[in-house]
Formats: C-alpha cells, sequence, structure tokens
C-alpha cells in the first residue's frame, strides 16, 4: 500500500499496488526524499533496482522501462489538471480551437511572433474553425511584425530558435519532444488572459514529450527565452533510442520522476491557507528543485519575478498586490532586475519552516474541534 503525509487528491491509480506495479521510482530517479510511504499489507516478492541500474535494465527489458514511462507520464497530466484545477480554477485540457485564444491574447500584448505562430497553427488544425477567416486577417496585419514567427533553422534533427520565437503552443497537436542543446526555453500557459510561467528549462532538459507519448494536444506553450538550439525527437526516432541510446530514456525517467515530485510539492503548497505563506514555500520548493542548499546563507536570484510567484500560487492579479507588498517588508527579499533576490537562502527557510508549522497547528485545532 502506498501513502503519502499530505493526501491532496485521490491517485488515479489507486493506492493498492499488485504483480507488475511498481514504486519508489520518483525518488531514486529524481533523487529527492520520498513522498510516499510503501506498506506491505500482505507476504510480497519483489524486485529492487539501484539508479545505477536502471539503463541495463533498459537494454535487457526495453517493455518495463516504457511501461514505467507511460505511466510517469500518465501520472502526470492527471496531476497536472488537478493542480491546475485548485491553482488556475481551469481543467488542463484543452483542443486546438484553443489556439486562437492564445493567438488573441499573444497580440493584444504585441508578442506578434507568438500571435502570428498560434494564428497559423489554430488555421492549420481548424480549417472549418469559426474563427478563421479573423485569423487570416490577423495574421495578414501583424505579419511585418513578426519577424521570427516562424523563423527557424534544421541541421537534422537540430533546431535553432531566435530568442521569443514559439517552439509549440497549447492546443496544439504534438509528435516530437525536445532536448535542449544549448539556451533556455520558457514554459507558459494562458490562464484569464494572464501568461502563467511554469518553468524556464536549460541546456539539458526534456520537455514536450507528454504530447509524443500520449498523442494529445500540448497542455503549455514553449518560447525561446533566449537563442537556443534544440533535437527534435519524433515518435520514429524515438523508437529507436529505445534500443539504441538508453541513456535518453534514462534521462527522460529522471525528468518525469522529477516533475511528479516537484507537482506533489506544488498541491501541498496549496494546502496553506495563508498566501504569504504559500508565496514563501513556493520559492522553498523551487530552491529544493535546483537543489540549492536551503540551509546556506548565499544569495540567491529566482528566473522569475513577483507577478509570476503570485500566479504560481493561484492568487489573482487583483488580490496579489498587497501579499506581495507584504513580502517585500522582508528586507532579506528584494527584486533585482525584475527577479526574486533572496539576501540569504536560509531565510526562505525559516519563513517557510514558521508558516508550515502555522498551517499544521490550525489543522490540528480543525481536528480537535471535529471531536468535540
Amino acid at each position: 500500500m502506498i501513502s503519502k503525509e499530505v493526501e491532496v487528491v485521490a491517485e488515479e491509480r489507486g493506492n493498492i499496488l499488485g504483480p507488475g506495479d511498481f514504486f519508489g521510482v520518483i525518488s531514486t530517479m529524481s533523487s529527492h526524499s520520498h513522498i510516499e510511504t510503501a506498506r506491505a499489507v500482505t507476504d510480497v516478492t519483489l524486485i529492487s533496482v539501484h539508479k545505477e541500474q536502471y539503463s541495463q535494465l533498459i537494454q535487457n527489458n526495453t517493455p518495463v522501462a516504457m511501461k514505467i514511462i507511460m505511466e510517469f507520464s500518465k501520472r502526470l497530466r492527471y496531476l497536472d489538471d488537478a493542480l491546475s484545477r485548485l491553482t488556475l480554477k481551469e481543467t488542463a485540457e484543452i483542443n486546438p480551437s484553443h489556439l486562437f485564444k492564445v493567438a488573441e491574447y499573444y497580440a493584444k500584448q504585441s508578442k506578434y511572433n507568438q500571435a502570428y505562430y498560434a494564428y497559423q497553427k489554430y488555421i492549420t488544425h481548424n480549417p472549418d474553425g469559426k474563427d478563421v477567416d479573423t485569423a487570416r486577417q490577423k495574421m495578414m496585419k501583424i505579419a511585418p511584425y513578426a519577424t521570427m514567427a516562424v523563423n527557424r533553422t534544421d541541421d537534422g534533427l537540430n533546431r535553432r530558435y531566435p530568442k521569443d520565437s514559439m517552439l509549440f503552443a497549447e492546443g496544439e497537436p504534438g509528435n516530437e519532444l525536445f532536448i535542449i542543446q544549448k539556451g533556455s526555453v520558457k514554459i507558459t500557459k494562458i490562464v484569464d488572459n494572464n501568461e502563467v510561467l511554469l518553468a524556464v528549462l536549460k541546456t539539458g532538459d526534456i520537455f514536450g514529450e507528454m504530447a509524443l507519448l500520449e498523442s494529445k494536444p500540448r497542455v503549455a506553450c514553449a518560447v525561446a527565452y533566449e537563442d537556443c538550439v534544440v533535437l527534435a525527437v519524433n515518435r520514429t526516432n524515438f523508437t529507436k533510442m529505445i534500443t539504441t541510446q538508453p541513456q535518453i530514456i534514462a534521462r527522460l525517467t529522471t525528468l518525469l520522476a522529477e516533475r511528479i515530485w516537484f507537482i506533489y510539492k506544488q498541491l501541498a503548497n496549496t494546502l496553506i491557507n495563508d498566501p504569504l505563506g504559500r508565496m514563501y514555500d513556493a520559492l522553498h520548493i523551487q530552491l529544493e528543485k535546483n537543489r540549492i542548499p536551503v540551509t546556506s546563507n548565499m544569495p540567491h536570484t529566482f528566473d522569475f519575478g513577483l507577478k509570476e510567484l503570485a500566479s504560481m500560487v493561484g492568487l489573482a492579479p487583483k488580490d496579489a498586490n498587497f501579499i506581495l507588498r507584504k513580502m517585500l517588508e522582508n528586507q532579506k527579499i528584494q527584486i533585482q532586475q525584475d527577479k526574486i533576490h533572496a539576501v540569504s537562502v536560509n531565510e526562505i527557510s525559516k519563513q517557510t519552516e514558521f508558516y508550515r508549522k502555522m498551517q499544521k497547528i490550525e489543522m490540528a485545532r480543525k481536528e480537535s474541534a471535529a471531536l468535540k
């Protein structure tokens, strides 16, 4: 039986595992602390695989490796949908018609590269859509300003994208995953006419794998944060890599494990009632994710600003300003070049511990009152 310290959402697969199921892969492959507790409810015989043995497992038993990857992908999409409902107040499930809304948002923000790309993909994937004529008209109007909308150069599997060009848009069907060779890519989502920053990915990171593995529309946008080079892997190449390059499959498993670990932390964050506490906890999660010692007295600058932090914890813009001002009353939290800067990493750890403790006390009080 698998259980977690904080049960935020019911597991789609259930908590009772049987023959053929696997567990412990998330913490092993991500090199993070366990997010689950495993307990034998009957006598059980199992196989233990160390992290260093995983590449060999792939070579010797490809179906097992693919089962783990497919299970992780399915689980991640389920958890991502749960997090979207809790923080963004909407479902993560979208379809190609959503591309028009994405294009409209970027056009209003004068981000013409992204708008042109999304309009173009909307027309391609919705040739009979009700907004096709409007999309064509707007593409013609912004074309002179969309200098990098489709400006990429291919060199075999390698592609070069200039800064601010779009690799894919949410709602677009996908059949490729990408591995960053150079530069960085930001992953965003359009929610209530706001662009929510989900992640900034760097060299060695893999993204776009869920659309390839499950043949479903993209759930987010990918935009070149700076000039970048990526390796594009389609289904045919991916199938070949499974047997010829087990290190790629091991890296993908590690990536999915890290994302599942991260999303569980984000789900636990939603249980903190105090919005300022959620913000400190979100910063703490980012430090853990990037393996920065949380007890360090060293300074650290995050890849995002206060607006993005507020959206991460599900605060509407109209509610965020007051909470953000409260955070900046702490002189050890500053803004440098529009990015959050902690004078001391340990300060974030101390604040997070305080708010988590207050949340546990509040929950204990409610449980005690319920028993009376």
